[in-house]
């Protein structure tokens, strides 16, 4: 294993999450991960509840790296308005609207019984 490309694949990795961060839709679920976070802690979680929300934010993150990854190659591959090309980005938005979606579910399941001691 070559250690040099180990740490570099990591730089790139780091790149491309400050790239994102620049990003109005990467920024939101970013607040929204803050907001989670401190919601979380002063709730007083279970383990298995914060792991189900570290995996629910992480994510969300991801698919909001790979919606933007794919809406950049999109455009790289054509400036014209190409329904092949409107599909691409379609369908890759609707894959992070169902995951916010399900992410909002879950943590309505998680929150909501906790602070209306419905559980």
């Amino acid at each position: 294993m070559n250690v040099t490309k180990f740490f570099t694949s990591f730089k790139y990795a780091f790149a491309g999450i400050v790239l994102a961060s620049k990003e109005q839709n990467f920024r939101f679920h970013l607040l929204s991960m803050i907001i989670v976070i401190i919601a979380a802690i002063f709730t007083g979680l279970s383990k298995i509840e914060w792991i189900i929300i570290v995996l629910v934010i992480a994510g969300m993150l991801s698919l909001e790296l790979i919606n933007s990854a794919i809406e950049n190659m999109v455009d790289l591959a054509t400036t014209d308005i190409h329904p092949l090309a409107k599909a691409a980005k379609d369908l890759a938005a609707g894959a992070v609207l169902i995951f916010a979606i399900a992410s909002v579910i879950i943590a309505v399941m998680i929150f909501i019984p906790k602070w209306f001691n419905l559980s």
